[in-house]
């Protein structure tokens, strides 16, 4: 059975606040991270075989002709491991956001939101999107409360 999605848009053209890490967690350059554990962190943020196996995901993203690794953005702890990831597109697309399980509930996902929202920012786009799982009510309320419209 197809899940039902909301196509969702931050508007990039007020004042947006800056991203507050989590103690211990700070953001990181994809470049400089196991490309193995943010697969790792998808595949349970996306569970059912949602994200394909590795060679096959890796391959797909920096082929694609929208891929920026500096629109891929991990969030490393202080032991190194992935605690939160987002990956973008270049036509101003969240194309997937994912907390691991040990980190959420303390503000990374709102963190690498704002970190994103910058990002594109920086890049002179009037706003960025992304599609969330209507019944994803945990997601819904965090993009609600960034600031992000339905559309």
């Amino acid at each position: 059975m197809a899940s039902d999605y909301l196509l969702l848009r931050k508007p990039l053209d007020t004042p947006l606040l800056a991203p507050v890490w989590p103690d211990g967690i700070a953001p990181a350059r994809f470049a400089n991270v196991d490309s193995r554990a943010i697969h790792a962190v998808l595949e349970i943020a996306f569970p059912g075989g949602q994200i394909a196996a590795f060679a096959d995901w890796y391959g797909n993203l920096t082929t694609d002709f929208e891929f920026d690794p500096t629109l891929c953005v991990p969030a490393l702890a202080q032991d190194g491991s992935v605690a939160g990831l987002v990956q973008c597109w270049t036509s101003d697309f969240i194309k997937d956001f994912a907390v691991a399980p040990a980190h959420r509930g303390k503000g990374l996902g709102e963190a690498l939101m704002l970190h994103t929202f910058a990002l594109f920012a920086a890049r002179g786009s009037a706003h960025v999107d992304l599609k969330v799982e209507t019944s994803n009510q945990t997601a819904r309320r965090l993009y609600a409360r960034l600031g992000m419209i339905e559309v």
